[in-house]
């Protein structure tokens, strides 16, 4: 009995082979083949382009003896099911373990979830499935795709550029959309304009005062360019302000849909300060499983990588149950959300908790800080979005002088709903309300401001602006926002100044490059389209190879030309009028994979480099040496004290030539809403 057959069930990773084995019993071994286990060889192109494209997949370097044992154990099963990710990719790698292993594709071996609970696995495993060959063409073509340009631009820029370069379908989309808006900011010039402001009270009653803006001249919107006219218009406006029309309303707002990973992404960014790499590793944590306390391990979010916000009605149960008994009849809705386009990939839900049950605050303990934070977010995001709208009472009111139109507005939260749990960066103020106005009621001027200003050019990217801007224009998927954002870094396109992306002069060269001889690859709608072509392979089992064939064509004459028009470049090295001390030759800047660096010109003679060091005019508290701008070995900024190793002060925020009146540390900056700065003693909590 003993030596009884069990069914095997292989996932990609050791953490969701654990999980999952404990909730299949001893029936059953669950096994890992961690990630892919064949694929394209690293070494050569790996694609047979004179026989229709067809690609020359290899055993993974490394993994011969993890294949071995994946087939003795195979061999010796009772029956095997493939478990990977419910995905495109999870497709891929069960086609090829079927491949690797002997198993028939046709046969019902696959058994896919959305979320690592008792109750779906062992549903899973009761209704296997034959491999889904459009997903597995699906995947085939992107990747093909992407290494016919990738693996053929990129010795092409290593020739004319400089080694350790790449192109790539969707990276240099990417970049161009940066160097664009870099341009834009360049160019920029800015309009002078003034804000008339008129701060008015009551005659009688309430004497709360209100600030109302001009904004109408003889019935038209007016624009205040210069202070000649600003002086004019403050002349011209008499002592006698008069109530004019008044709109009192309800507004509701509903909440927001449950998370798609982009919007994870851009709301972990934006509200957690995490970088998309930080997300996705966060995030695959809380869905493979996290051991909760009295629980065991419990996979705590649905499968992370998806387009849709469509919920399951199981789920839509849960949480209405939940806010009913926590808060109440009110503020539960019956919400439904519709994806904004055809999506291909609606087989899975919205992110969301597994069990509602499990309140962040109820697992707090179990959770590391990074787990316990993201899954605030996931789990406060879903409740939000099966809640109830919130309810304003708005007052907008316009006031009178003369010719001059000045409006002002106010409004008063009378219903909570879904921002109980969820509220939004962008929601209104709630706390700004007029007094009780009348029409035709004078008013008092206690004061009229007028205040120049100029237009300002747009903003630089952040990570969540650009996954935006990328998921607007349909330009690759949720799943490789975070792979393109560390090669644009990597290869030292871009820059990451103050949380934004900031394109260096290599990247520039390399984006004015692909302009000019690859105008497809870098074409947002080119780009697009593409996206919707390989689209379409997975939902309406197109050719994936006429894809490949359509686009090659003219990718193949681009190729030839650019390699035959693009002269060599060459970098002028730029002196720092600083000597080697190893040598005595002069140092020059260089653009190594974390920005720039100083080298020796005397390479390869002599090997001495050191890091390129900012001061910012702040002297260190212990010591009295500069304090300058550094980089740690993984490329994040942070300031030290430059008499290192002697002195070890360091700071991760700017400090200011401020010290805190309290316990005498340096004051730092933080820029949160609530303050500018704060004090560097970790165990002082002073901000001003």
């Amino acid at each position: 009995m003993g030596n009884a057959k069990k069914n095997v069930v292989i996932v990609e990773s050791p953490s969701k082979a654990k999980t999952i084995g404990k909730f299949l019993g001893s029936g059953y071994k669950v096994v890992a083949s961690v990630g892919h286990v064949r694929d394209l060889p690293k070494s050569k192109l790996g694609i047979d382009i004179d026989n229709d494209f067809e690609p020359q997949y290899i055993s993974i370097r490394g993994k011969g003896s993890l294949i071995k044992e994946l087939r003795s154990i195979a061999k010796d099963a009772k029956k095997v099911y493939l478990a990977t990710d419910p995905d495109r990719e999870g497709e891929a790698i069960s086609w090829h373990l079927a491949h690797l292993l002997g198993i028939d594709e046709k046969e019902a071996c696959r058994i896919v979830f959305n979320e690592i609970t008792k109750k779906t696995i062992q549903e899973a495993v009761k209704n296997p499935r034959p491999i889904d060959l459009g997903l597995v063409d699906a995947q085939q073509a992107r990747r093909i795709l992407d290494r016919l340009v990738g693996y053929q631009i990129s010795p092409l820029l290593w020739r004319k550029v400089r080694r350790g370069l790449s192109g790539g379908r969707v990276q240099s989309a990417a970049l161009k959309i940066i160097c664009d808006r870099e341009m834009q900011i360049r160019e920029f010039v800015p309009k002078e304009y003034w804000n008339i402001q008129a701060l008015l009270t009551k005659t009688s009653g309430s004497k709360r005062a209100f600030a109302a803006k001009l904004a109408e001249y003889k019935n038209k919107k007016i624009t205040v360019g210069t202070k000649l006219q600003s002086d004019e218009i403050l002349a011209a406006l008499q002592d006698v302000y008069c109530v004019g029309k008044i709109e009192e309303k309800q507004r509701t707002k509903k909440p927001y849909s449950p998370f798609t990973t982009s919007l994870m992404q851009q709301e972990a960014s934006t509200r957690l300060g995490f970088y998309t790499k930080r997300t996705m590793m966060v995030a695959q944590q809380l869905y493979e499983g996290v051991e909760i306390k009295g629980h065991g391990t419990v996979g705590l979010v649905t499968y992370i990588r998806t387009d849709s916000v469509r919920v399951s009605e199981e789920a839509r149960a849960a949480a209405k149950n939940f806010i009913i008994k926590q808060y109440g009849n009110e503020y539960w809705a019956d919400n439904a959300y519709k994806n904004k386009k055809k999506d291909v990939q609606d087989a899975h839900e919205a992110i969301r908790p597994s069990n509602v049950e499990f309140t962040p605050e109820s697992i707090k303990d179990s959770l590391t800080k990074d787990q316990y934070s993201l899954y605030k977010l996931i789990w406060s995001r879903f409740i939000a979005s099966q809640m109830a709208p919130s309810v304003f009472f708005v007052v907008s009111a316009e006031i009178h002088n003369g010719d001059y139109k000045f409006k002002s507005g106010g409004s008063k939260l009378l219903f909570d709903g879904y921002r109980k749990v969820y509220k939004q960066s962008d929601d209104d103020d709630e706390s700004k309300m007029l007094p009780d106005l009348k029409e035709g009621e004078l008013l008092a001027c206690k004061e009229l401001t007028s205040e120049q200003n100029f237009t300002q050019p747009p903003s630089r990217f952040t990570e969540a602006g650009l996954i935006r801007d990328l998921e607007e224009k349909n330009i690759g998927r949720p799943s490789t926002y975070s792979p393109i954002l560390a090669t644009l870094l990597e290869r030292g396109y871009i820059s990451r100044e103050k949380k934004t992306l900031i394109p260096t002069d290599l990247g520039f060269i390399v984006n004015n490059m692909m302009n000019e001889y690859f105008t497809d690859i870098v074409d947002a709608g080119f780009t697009a389209e593409m996206e919707d072509k390989l689209d379409r392979i997975e939902v309406d089992n197109e050719d994936w190879k006429q894809v490949i064939r359509d686009f090659y064509a003219h990718f193949k004459e681009e190729l030839e030309y650019a390699d035959s028009k693009i002269e060599k470049v060459k970098f002028e090295e730029e002196l720092t009028g600083e000597l080697c001390e190893l040598c005595g030759k002069p140092m020059a800047k260089k653009m190594g994979r974390f920005g720039e660096f100083l080298a020796c010109t005397g390479y390869p003679e002599c090997k001495n480099t050191k890091p390129i060091v900012k001061s910012i005019d702040v002297s260190c508290p212990l010591c009295g040496k500069d304090i300058v701008l550094k980089k740690s070995k993984k490329g994040k900024s942070f300031y030290g004290c430059s008499g290192y190793p002697e002195c070890n002060a360091v700071f991760w925020n700017k400090p200011v030539n401020k010290k805190c009146p309290q316990c005498g540390s340096l004051l730092v900056e933080k820029n949160l809403k609530s303050s500018k700065y704060s004090c560097s003693n970790s165990e002082c909590n002073y901000k001003e």
